[in-house]
């Protein structure tokens, strides 16, 4: 088996750990048991590796049956970032000091999740896709290949406000298509679709779906123009309507 090439001090690491080649850790990591990490792996100062969840005693979280933390080659990962056992972190991802992901999360291939930032629960993260400082992405929520979620964008998944058992059936984060962007301090109501290449502008609150290749703006948003031709990553085929991806 494995040791990492480096280890900082103090660090803690429980047996059953599948450590790759050239796995670097900084000082006071601790890793749990039943991590893997891949080849060139770097954990920096504080990091907590494979912590298991705990709920408190009103929640419905699952916490039990929990798989092994994997986290793919070449990733880094910062300063007091903490990721949870039953979670999948793909290759040359960064994850940014004092980021948090939650369980059960599949996080794709060069993904950026940035400082502070908090993916919950149950969420998947496509390839290529960047969380810049701050984001808030909620439990449930998927998120197609190379989105991009400006600084403060925060997700919601319970449209009952933590009132009525009808929310525990209804709970749904948001599903953003490939190549959407949401602008800094967006808000997203619970189960809300942004369309492939959609614009999401600062500041908006969208309280429904957003069409493919549109911007939206205000409070509630609002359709405005197309989104422009020259910023698109998947230009827009002829005929393509909404709902069509």
């Amino acid at each position: 088996m494995n040791q990492p090439e480096a280890v900082g001090r103090d660090c803690l690491i429980d047996a059953g750990v599948v450590f790759g080649e050239r796995v670097r850790l900084g000082d006071r990591v601790i890793i749990h048991e039943g991590v893997v990490l891949d080849d060139d792996v770097t954990v920096g100062d504080g990091a907590i590796l494979g912590r298991a969840p705990s709920a408190g005693k009103t929640s419905t979280l699952a916490t039990s049956a929990l798989g092994p933390l994997i986290i793919g080659r070449g990733t880094t990962i910062g300063a007091y970032a903490i990721l949870y056992r039953g979670t999948t972190i793909g290759s040359e991802c960064f994850i940014a000091d004092g980021a948090q992901i939650r369980e059960r999360c599949q996080v794709g291939q060069r993904v950026v999740v940035g400082h502070n930032s908090t993916i919950e629960n149950d969420t998947t993260v496509g390839d290529f896709t960047k969380l810049q400082t701050g984001v808030y992405l909620t439990a449930k929520s998927t998120v197609e290949d190379h989105v991009f979620l400006a600084p403060m964008v925060t997700t919601t998944n319970d449209p009952y406000v933590a009132r009525t058992e009808a929310r525990f059936e209804k709970t749904r984060g948001p599903l953003i298509r490939r190549a959407a962007r949401i602008g800094g301090a967006a808000v997203l109501l619970p189960g809300v679709e942004i369309g492939q290449e959609a614009l999401v502008a600062a500041g908006a609150v969208v309280t429904r779906d957003v069409p493919p290749y549109q911007v939206v703006m205000g409070v509630p948003a609002r359709v405005v123009r197309p989104t422009p031709e020259e910023q698109l990553l998947f230009p827009q085929e002829n005929g393509h309507e909404r709902g069509d991806y």
